[in-house]
């Protein structure tokens, strides 16, 4: 190569948005979560020889990012973060996938067939043109459930095996997704015009007829080849998922200390609010309390108007004091999630041309009357100034990052970290404004150190502390783990064992939402700490918000400096 060519060749962010191209082409479904249109009749390959597919253009970005770096003008901040960035995600990702985890790819709210379902709860659905595509989406979903039972197939060849409570739950949901008489696909499509529907009826059962055929196969066959494998991951295929979710070489046992002190402290703050409602009675029995006789909202669809206002009147307060809010980020949909999927709530973020608003998702579990104490900084986390917030800013600011780092770059703790700060940052203003409310906020971060001890004493089999009230000097086991959270929760029985099966299926992710906090925290203190008493809150917070992804290990030093 001569130095001509050198002299033109793509720089860090071209090249990253030029892998994002790619990836489209070979995974619809990123596609469509970006609002790309072509995309949103097609599935993606879950075969192997898919994932080999996608597994060969990391490795070539990857060199390619090699040459870009040397290029002249890939030294700026702005490349060089994007660089960082890309590099840090694309080795992560390769080694995860030549580790084989596609393989064994099964989750209670993470695999494969989940991100086909969601994929078509997030499709338009007002034209015919709409319908039209949702059919063609239809036929496709036979040939992407076979390519994914063919991998999962493979991964038993190889003896790379899902956990046996991952996928004892993912069978039920499956079931659940087939229903009695007509499935979750067959319901989809009766929102559509009559004369249309001699082309989506047969395309919504062939796509049930698929649900079911995996279902039986799971049931009959990969369950019991699964059965006695290992619930928990080991040290080892716990440290690289820890790096995919966190984005850092993280101290695990320093990790595991910090949760427990943060359980020590909130302990403490939630003994001293419980008190307020019941001054004799624990932080459990509190809510408990308020899960009974606490402020409800009657019915699903005045739950969801409730936290759409509850959004609309968190954006107006917040705009233009802590926060300065383009147009496109005012807008943020309330939404009740199907049935069948995880028991926790959700946010899915808007699509690149903003088209498709960001949304938060509510599951009822059946449920028709719901306590606000768990709700109101739930939602602070999903919406605003929660994911919402940064998620939508980060689409908003593409154009001055690159596509890759303001969408599939995203590294989860960053941005459940944000998430979790903002919980905070509302505590911090004032607006958790009852003993009720604040339980509830406490109760969440609970929850959320709780993960930190449980996930990884569960997956590296840690001992318990000897001064701890809860099997002193103990091994971790899922079921202790289940039985510790419970204790430490004033959320219903469904939602703790959903949550520890979620733990089983994806191993470092249930961490990044505590530690994440704790670098945004950092972040904020050594800023402010350099600027003195001319710190600018609402500056900072809009250009932390405008960094695009980091991983933990980059963030601090990005945030300090700001």
């Amino acid at each position: 190569m001569d130095i001509h060519e050198i002299a033109t060749g793509p720089l860090p962010r071209q090249v990253a948005d030029r892998y994002l191209d790619a990836l489209i082409g070979l995974d619809p479904l990123t596609g469509s979560y970006l609002g790309v249109r072509e995309s949103d009749s097609l599935l993606p390959d879950l075969s192997p020889a898919g994932q080999d597919a996608v597994t060969a253009l990391i490795s070539h970005t990857l060199e390619e990012l090699s040459a870009a770096e040397k290029q002249p003008g890939a030294d700026t901040t702005a490349e060089r973060r994007c660089a960082r960035l890309l590099r840090e995600r694309l080795t992560v990702d390769l080694e995860v996938r030549e580790a084989g985890e596609g393989l064994r790819a099964v989750s209670n709210i993470h695999s494969p067939a989940h991100r086909i379902r969601k994929a078509f709860s997030a499709m338009a659905m007002s034209s015919e043109e709409d319908w039209t595509v949702v059919a063609r989406r239809l036929r496709a979903v036979p040939a992407a459930l076979e390519g994914y039972r063919a991998s999962l197939a493979l991964g038993l060849e190889r003896g790379l095996l899902g956990a046996p409570r991952p996928t004892a739950t993912f069978v039920r949901q499956l079931t659940e997704w087939v229903g009695t008489d007509r499935g979750w696909f067959d319901e989809l499509v009766t929102a559509a015009p009559a004369p249309l529907r001699a082309e989506l009826d047969p395309a919504a059962a062939s796509a049930t007829g698929a649900v079911r055929a995996l279902r039986d196969w799971m049931r009959d066959v990969y369950a019991p080849a699964v059965q006695g494998a290992p619930e928990t991951a080991g040290r080892e295929r716990y440290a690289r998922w820890s790096r995919y979710f966190n984005g850092a070489d993280l101290d695990l046992d320093e990790a595991y200390a910090y949760g427990w002190s943060e359980y020590y402290r909130l302990l403490d703050e939630m003994k001293a609010e419980g008190a307020k409602v019941l001054p004799d009675a624990d932080p459990w029995e509190v809510l408990a309390h308020l899960e009974e006789h606490g402020t409800r909202i009657e019915g699903v669809e005045e739950v969801r108007v409730w936290l759409q206002n509850l959004m609309d009147e968190t954006i107006e307060a917040l705009d233009g004091t802590h926060f300065e809010l383009a147009e496109p980020l005012r807008t943020v949909e309330s939404r009740i999630a199907p049935a069948g999927g995880s028991a926790a709530p959700y946010y899915s973020a808007p699509s690149e041309d903003f088209s498709r608003p960001g949304r938060t998702w509510l599951p009822t579990l059946g449920e028709t009357s719901f306590p606000i104490h768990s709700l109101v900084s739930t939602w602070y986390h999903e919406g605003v100034p929660g994911h919402h917030l940064q998620l939508g800013q980060w689409a908003y600011v593409a154009d001055q990052l690159s596509r890759f780092q303001a969408t599939v770059g995203q590294v989860e703790a960053n941005s459940e970290g944000w998430a979790l700060y903002a919980e905070r940052l509302m505590d911090e203003l004032g607006f958790l404004d009852t003993a009720e409310k604040r339980l509830g906020y406490l109760d969440a971060q609970m929850m959320r150190a709780v993960r930190v001890i449980v996930d990884i004493g569960v997956h590296l089999e840690l001992e318990i502390p000897r001064d701890a009230r809860f099997h002193p000097g103990e091994r971790w086991t899922p079921d202790l783990a289940q039985e510790f959270f419970a204790n430490h929760s004033g959320r219903p029985a469904e939602f703790v064992e959903s949550e520890l099966t979620r733990y089983l299926s994806m191993p470092g992710q249930a961490i990044g939402y505590k530690l994440g906090e704790r670098a945004w925290l950092l972040g904020r203190e050594n800023a402010r700490k350099a600027h003195g008493d001319a710190f600018d809150a609402k500056a900072w917070h809009m250009a932390a918000l405008s960094l695009g992804s980091l991983g933990l290990d980059d963030l601090v030093e990005e945030l300090s400096a700001l």
